[in-house]
């Protein structure tokens, strides 16, 4: 079953297209990573797919359902959920109201929010932290206070924008086992990631993006030895001298 379905879908800004003609499909129970070089328009895409903006022109669908101009509640309430790059936490609250106000998205009962808030962060490994303030927490524990707000909405479908970066080889390590439990427990993900070592280690497939266009997918044996991606990493040089 398709969970996301990308076509066509193109975002400008003026005169600089961020995004051109991506095409990309999630199936359910996938992850998918999503690579590229420094502004290569990673988290617009994911801007796009999110609602926080929407394309200039394509199509998005979600389960089916065409999404293009959504808001993020809505889609949130629908099932899709997304961590941010950069993590802003209510840092004077303690992680469990952190979660919390997240799971209110799907009750309006501070009890059952409160429960469901909790669930996750056991789920996670992560309640024997939950009097904490988030202002107090080391960067790897943000990063998995972000995906435990996401999840504290009940999402099909996770976007994580970088959750990883910042973080210690073994921390990475870590990560990665979380992710791939979640997958193991029903939910899809979709995530861009700079430390190749982990995307390639965590997606069952990659997609690859330059100057917003796609120049590769594959399994990550496929994209770890494609010229277009190597090239496009590590330049042109690089290429000629290892033919």
């Amino acid at each position: 079953m398709t969970m996301l379905h990308v076509e066509k879908m193109t975002k400008q800004f003026g005169g600089l297209r961020a995004i051109d003609s991506l095409d990309l499909t999630i199936k359910k129970g996938q992850i998918l990573g999503l690579i590229g070089p420094n502004g290569a328009g990673k988290s617009t895409a994911f801007n796009c797919i999110a609602g926080s903006f929407g394309p200039t022109s394509g199509e998005i669908t979600f389960e089916g359902k065409r999404i293009n101009g959504h808001k993020p509640w809505n889609l949130c309430k629908m099932g899709l959920a997304r961590t941010f790059q950069i993590v802003k936490p209510f840092a004077s609250k303690n992680v469990l109201y952190n979660v919390t106000v997240a799971s209110f998205v799907t009750t309006n009962s501070r009890k059952v929010a409160e429960e469901k808030a909790l669930a996750v962060l056991e789920s996670l490994n992560f309640a024997n932290k939950k009097d904490i303030l988030a202002g107090n927490l080391t960067i790897a524990d943000r990063k998995r206070l972000e995906i435990a707000k996401a999840l504290a909405t009940e999402p099909k479908l996770l976007l994580l924008d970088e959750v990883m970066a910042g973080l210690r080889p073994n921390e990475v390590d870590e990560m990665v086992d979380i992710l791939k439990t979640l997958r193991d427990r029903g939910v899809t993900i979709f995530v861009i990631e700079h430390i190749m070592r982990a995307i390639m280690a965590l997606s069952d497939r990659v997609v690859v993006i330059q100057f917003g266009k796609k120049i590769a997918e594959g399994t990550p044996q496929e994209i770890a030895n494609n010229e277009a991606v190597i090239k496009a990493y590590l330049g042109e040089d690089y290429v000629a001298a290892r033919n």
